[in-house]
């Protein structure tokens, strides 16, 4: 069985039923165990208090709650108007809470090394295992691991205990969830084995016809006698055909190391790319004679990655575009504890809207989001912090080399990271400290890991003028690869005069707006995606934020969350984020929205970020024998707009310099439909319909056939429609849910951040007529009856497969 401490078969582990499962009971033994990597998730104890000893073997934890990880208990707990994390962390408690897991190894697996990998402890988090501490860590977001070896009972019990401490409040400007919230692994190994993250996977002098391939294995030998070791790699296709195996030996002193370097070419390489995200394997075993004493499976990219002064970026020599999106960890209802199908789930929905890169805001995300970006095919800036200083960075100074190293190692060999990013929004970023700290970092990841550029996201300054603000700026980038800038579109042109030799990002920018000048009060319709499709020395755009977010609630209570975004917290895609995909998708689209300050929906809580009243729905009573405003959002050269089958006219978009088709028409209930036209041909069309009295539920899953492993997910969005299949907008009544089968109800929500309803539940008001019910599955196959019924509606069930 593969050792997979890389990425190429995490998501496989973290999904599949395997007999392996059963180690996590306090019964069962580890009589299997030689080089494995298995999911240490299953049957922790979990107590929210201060314990003391419970880090003891003999401390009582019978009367703890039963958990599965990942695990936040923040998620699970009211809003409070008065919580010690504010607006910062969406008024969700924090506090400190204990973990603890008992289970054996077998009595033969003395002679191995175990060691235990948290994914992400959020935070201030120390282990033990059987009394003894390992350590602890206060980053919140970072993976690390510890050796349980020498602690071990093999043959009896044994305990683990983990301490979250998240009281010390604020601590984050978004809300981070509270405990083990990310996945947990146990390796047995031999005590020759490859290290922690110890298989660096590169590609060098890339053709269209060749490309080297070079695979360095940090070997450890932990044993008291030196070892002839042999590190045999293979290399597999996108197909999984081997293509290329490499032998290397060499003799492993006691207790040292020793850096295999192997490299291979690659004829005729399939390119990872946005398009054709194709991944290889290197498949590396450790040999000691003939005996196998490791495995690794490494997943790696075949692609070439430039940042050109006058072309912007480039993959594979071919210039594109970010089309980019901020994101945070969180997922709405699951809170921080996010199964990798949530995460899967979202990438397909900015994959829909022409989105091809993400930029992990602003902390090293799971594992499983970067494997996902490597398989659907999305380039990634990596950020590794926030702030340096104040509350939002108290172990920065103490702990930043530490924590950046483990983040370069463990992701360095996912191709869709094409940019390492150091800092967001720093602030004093004209001081000297700054700068040198700036230089610090970069320089750190420059010996780290070289073969990517660097960068840090530099906050909008208060300036006097123009000239003074493109001077400061040239001077801090000159200590980065790629000068990012934050809702600073208005001075690009600026900071191309002042150094030209950069290549500039859009880090984050407002989804609708910009401010006019040197202020951001002013606003006139102008998309910040112009500037970088204008500019060829602008590499992309990436928008705040494409889906929104718990905490970071800037408007206050009753709001918990970020509101402003392309996405909201179910996942539904805002009318907003049409115009977006309007310039991001190839496809032929249009999209009708109604824009009126009359309209009933949710105000953006952020001016700067936000946009004027628009909602798409033809249910318009208030508007009956007015005129009314209509915008169609299109990629198509003309729309025609038709209402209950009348031509209302035809409007060619080059005469909308915001790209932006507006329309004054008369307000008739029925249908309002919009063609989009090419060469005087209908390729697509949007259709918005008025709605009667409600008469239904209908409930629409994301998939009915889902795997019964106890983690994968259906996303069930729930509509009241009238008797004709209409939304009805204005329905905001409480729908209740029940499941029965092989499956539970993990969350529910309804995408209003002001709303005070529990997020685990099993009711929710509809909120503009939709709500999102998200199902998880048992261990065991058969069907999952989901039923909803609101108060004068009928009851419906929705049934679904686990197998």
């Amino acid at each position: 069985m593969l050792k997979t401490k890389e990425s190429a078969l995490r998501l496989i582990l973290a999904g599949a039923v395997i007999f392996l499962l059963a180690f996590g009971t306090k019964n069962a033994e580890a009589d299997a165990l030689v080089a494995s990597t298995l999911n240490f998730d299953l049957d922790w104890k979990f107590m929210k208090a201060e314990v003391p000893a419970a880090y003891a073997v003999d401390a009582d934890d019978s009367g703890w709650e039963q958990v599965q990880l990942p695990h936040d208990w923040s998620i699970a707990e009211p809003m409070d108007k008065n919580a010690l994390a504010g607006k910062s962390g969406g008024f969700f408690p924090g506090g400190i809470g204990w973990y603890r897991k008992h289970f054996q190894l077998a009595k033969d697996a003395q002679d191995k090394k175990v060691f235990i990998q948290f994914d992400g402890v959020y935070q201030n988090s120390e282990v033990w295992v059987n009394g003894h501490s390992l350590g602890r860590r206060p980053y919140g977001y970072v993976s690390f691991q510890h050796d349980l070896t020498s602690y071990l009972h093999f043959g009896g019990e044994n305990v683990i205990a983990v301490r979250v401490d998240n009281s010390d409040q604020p601590n984050c400007r978004w809300y981070s969830g509270s405990g083990i919230y990310r996945h947990v692994w146990l390796t047995v190994t031999d005590k020759l084995h490859v290290g922690h993250w110890g298989t660096c996977v590169t590609t060098l002098d890339i053709s269209p016809g060749r490309a080297v391939v070079r695979v360095q294995t940090r070997v450890q030998n932990e044993t008291e006698q030196p070892k002839t070791c042999q590190v045999v790699t293979a290399i597999r296709n996108p197909k999984g055909k081997i293509i290329s195996t490499l032998k290397s030996s060499e003799t492993i002193p006691a207790h040292a190391e020793h850096l295999f370097d192997q490299q291979t070419q690659v004829t005729n390489p399939t390119l990872w790319s946005v398009n054709t995200p194709s991944l290889y394997h290197a498949q590396t075993q450790v040999l000691d004679e003939q005996r196998t004493c490791d495995e690794t499976d490494t997943a790696f990219g075949i692609r070439t990655i430039r940042f050109d002064k006058d072309k912007g970026f480039l993959l594979n020599e071919h210039s594109i575009k970010m089309k980019g999106v901020c994101i945070h960890h969180d997922a709405g209802c699951l809170g921080a504890a996010v199964p990798v199908r949530a995460l899967e789930r979202r990438l397909e929905i900015l994959k829909s809207l022409g989105c091809n890169a993400i930029r992990a805001s602003h902390n090293p995300p799971a594992p499983e989001l970067l494997d996902l970006c490597d398989r659907m095919g999305f380039v990634v800036i990596a950020e590794a912090f926030d702030k340096w200083d104040g509350a939002f960075g108290r172990w920065f100074t103490q702990w930043w080399r530490q924590d950046l190293g483990d983040i370069l190692r463990r992701d360095r060999n996912h191709p869709c990271i094409v940019l390492w990013s150091v800092g967001n929004e720093v602030s004093n970023q004209d001081s000297p400290a700054f700068k040198q700290t700036l230089r610090n970092l970069v320089e750190f990841v420059h010996e780290q890991e070289p073969t990517r550029l660097v960068t840090c996201a530099l906050r909008p300054r208060k300036i006097k003028s123009r000239e003074e603000n493109a001077t400061a700026i040239a001077s801090i980038a000159k200590l980065v690869d790629v000068l990012s800038c934050n809702y600073q579109e208005q001075w690009f042109e600026d900071y191309r005069r002042a150094c030209p030799e950069k290549v500039i990002i859009a880090s984050e920018s407002y989804p609708f707006y910009r401010g006019k000048g040197d202020t951001h009060k002013a606003f006139y319709p102008f998309n910040p995606w112009l500037d970088a499709e204008q500019h060829d020395y602008v590499a992309g755009t990436f928008y705040w934020t494409g889906i929104d977010y718990l905490g970071e609630a800037v408007a206050g209570w009753p709001f918990h969350g970020w509101n402003c975004s392309l996405i909201d917290t179910c996942g539904f895609p805002r009318p907003v984020s049409n115009l977006q995909k309007s310039f991001w998708s190839d496809k032929p689209m249009v999209h009708i929205v109604v824009r009126d300050d009359d309209l009933d929906v949710p105000k953006p809580t952020k001016d700067h970020w936000g946009w004027p009243p628009m909602d798409s729905n033809w249910t318009l009573p208030f508007k009956e024998g007015k005129e009314v405003e209509v915008w169609t959002f299109s990629n198509c050269s003309a729309v025609e707009l038709r209402i209950n089958g009348k031509t209302i006219g035809m409007k060619l978009l080059k005469d909308f310099p915001d790209k932006i088709i507006k329309w004054k028409v008369p307000y008739e209930p029925g249908c309002i439909e919009a063609r989009g036209i090419e060469h005087e041909r209908v390729v697509c069309s949007d259709k918005l319909q008025t709605a009667g009295e409600p008469a239904k539920i209908r409930l629409i899953a994301d998939r009915k056939d889902i795997r019964a492993d106890g983690s994968d997910l259906c996303n069930v969005e729930v509509q009241v429609t009238d008797k004709n299949g209409v939304l009805v907008p204005a329905f905001d009544h409480e729908i209740q849910f029940t499941v029965q089968g092989p499956g539970k109800i993990i969350g529910v929500d309804n995408g209003d951040l002001t709303s005070m309803e529990p997020y685990k539940a099993d009711k929710r008001k509809a909120f503009h007529g939709r709500a999102l019910v998200v199902i998880q599955s048992d261990r065991d196959s058969g069907k999952i009856t989901l039923r909803a019924q609101s108060s004068g509606l009928p009851m419906t069930e929705l049934e679904i497969s686990t197998r």
